[in-house]
């Protein structure tokens, strides 16, 4: 069933998503000071390729004082504007009763969108110390 889901998530929305997510590390690797934030859109774009049957956790250790400080950067100068755009696609996705589980996996993509330091993405099979949905 999550082979089904996710090629249906990236015929309908996640191919886009993913380009979008590449194209903001691009850009960030290229500013050297802003690689950090480059690394975790790259590690977010191919999380939205294939989102079903992985989920974000903490990173174990916790995230220190320069996540924190690059997250809360983050989110004022991107995250918030990626985050409201993950809420317009889930909810034109959710119209339909399909894609109703691609609204769900969208909004799912929004705290790491919001706050993409210090998370790392994990299959859900395999077993992890702390949760984070």
């Amino acid at each position: 069933m999550k082979t089904i889901l996710n090629v249906i998530w990236l015929v309908f929305g996640g191919f886009w998503l993913a380009l979008g997510y590449f194209a903001a590390g691009i850009i960030c690797c290229v500013l050297i000071v802003t690689i950090p934030w480059g690394i975790a859109s790259f590690r977010i774009g191919a999380y939205c390729l294939w989102p079903f049957g992985q989920m974000v956790v903490e990173k174990p250790g916790g995230a220190g004082v320069f996540a924190l400080l690059g997250n809360v950067i983050w989110l004022l100068v991107a995250g918030i504007w990626i985050a409201i755009g993950h809420v317009v696609t889930a909810f034109a996705m959710a119209i339909t009763i399909i894609g109703i589980p691609l609204a769900v996996a969208n909004l799912k993509l929004i705290p790491v969108s919001l706050m993409p330091l210090g998370k790392q993405i994990v299959p859900t099979n395999q077993p992890f110390v702390s949760t984070y949905r």
